[in-house]
């Protein structure tokens, strides 16, 4: 029978195989090109995903965020504090996430080794603990981690489909 951790970890997995088509897949030129007036592009959608789960799985497990920790803000130069996440962004703003696409691979590669290190040592009994009270009801790190999941699973597909617009144009 699967633990938790296999399907946590094969969710997680689906998203990186995704990232990385993405990326292979789709002409660099494009990845900052939205595919409509006013929509999200490729590189922000793969960026905000990523920074999402690196800052929520970072902070549930008491780790250091790989965005700034492991010198990809920097790397990115983008004219952003570095807490930003892309909550409350403006269409300015997501336009001006311009990355190579070794870049965007990278930092998912990265937060991608976060994850796994963190859910490869999850104990089950782990996710009830609470990871942010600022919620009612408090948040666990069961709903922690569905969330950040969702989160990347929304966005990928998103990038998906912003992609394969601006692949047929």
């Amino acid at each position: 029978m699967a633990s938790v951790n296999d399907i946590l970890l094969d969710a997680l997995d689906r998203v990186r195989e995704t990232v990385h088509g993405l990326l292979d897949d789709t002409p660099e030129d494009r990845l900052a090109q939205p595919p409509a007036e006013g929509a999200n592009t490729v590189a922000w959608l793969l960026w905000h995903l990523t920074r999402v789960l690196d800052e929520h799985v970072a902070e549930a497990f008491d780790r250091d965020v790989v965005w700034t920790g492991d010198g990809w803000y920097e790397r990115f130069g983008l004219p952003f504090p570095a807490s930003a996440h892309g909550y409350g962004m403006s269409y300015d703003d997501v336009l001006a996430v311009r990355s190579s696409a070794e870049d965007l691979g990278g930092y998912f590669d990265a937060t991608y080794a976060l994850v796994t290190d963190a859910l490869r040592g999850l104990d089950p009994a782990d996710l009830e603990r609470v990871v942010d009270e600022d919620w009612d009801p408090p948040v666990t790190l069961a709903v922690r981690l569905v969330s950040a999941l969702n989160d990347a699973t929304q966005h990928v597909g998103q990038a998906s489909y912003a992609a394969g617009i601006l692949t047929r144009q």
